[in-house]
C-alpha cells in the first residue's frame, strides 16, 4: 500500500520513494538510471520503474522526476509517459519539448516517435546469492 494514501499527501520534495513499509528508499537509483539515457533517445516512467523494480511503479518515477534536483545533470526531459506521450504540464512542457527537439527527437501531437527514439534500460539483476540458493533447492 502506498504510504501517501494513508496520510492523504505526497511529499514530492523529500528525495525518497515509498517502499511500502515504514522505511524509505532513496531516489538516487532513479537518477543514476535516467543519466544513462543517451541524447536523442527517451524512456518511459514505466520502463524505469520495471528496470529498478520500484514499489509504486511509474508513479514513483514521476515523483522522483518532479523532485529532480537542478544542477546535477539529470536529463529529466528524456523520461516520457507510456506510448511516448509528453505528460508534463506547462510551463515545463514547452521546455521538455524544446530540449527533446534540440536533441533530434521527433515529436508530433505531444507524442514522441517511440519506435525511432525509445531506449530500454537494462533490468536490475538478481543477486548471485539468490541464484545459488535456487540451485541448491
Amino acid at each position: 500500500m502506498y504510504p501517501s494514501r494513508r496520510s492523504g499527501r505526497v511529499r514530492v520534495g523529500s528525495g525518497e520513494i515509498p517502499s511500502g513499509g515504514s522505511s524509505r528508499v532513496s531516489w538516487e537509483p532513479v537518477y543514476r538510471l535516467v543519466k544513462q539515457v543517451p541524447r536523442g533517445r527517451v524512456t518511459t516512467y514505466g520502463d524505469v520503474a520495471r528496470a529498478l523494480r520500484l514499489p509504486g511503479g511509474a508513479r514513483a518515477v514521476g515523483y522522483a522526476m518532479a523532485a529532480c534536483p537542478s544542477g546535477r545533470g539529470i536529463p529529466w526531459h528524456r523520461v516520457v509517459g507510456a506510448g511516448g506521450r509528453l505528460l508534463i504540464r506547462e510551463p515545463h512542457a514547452g521546455l521538455q519539448r524544446r530540449l527533446l527537439e534540440t536533441e533530434g527527437v521527433a515529436i508530433e501531437g505531444g507524442t514522441v516517435d517511440m519506435p525511432r527514439h525509445a531506449w530500454q534500460p537494462e533490468k536490475k539483476r538478481r543477486t548471485a546469492r539468490r541464484r545459488n540458493h535456487a540451485k541448491q533447492c
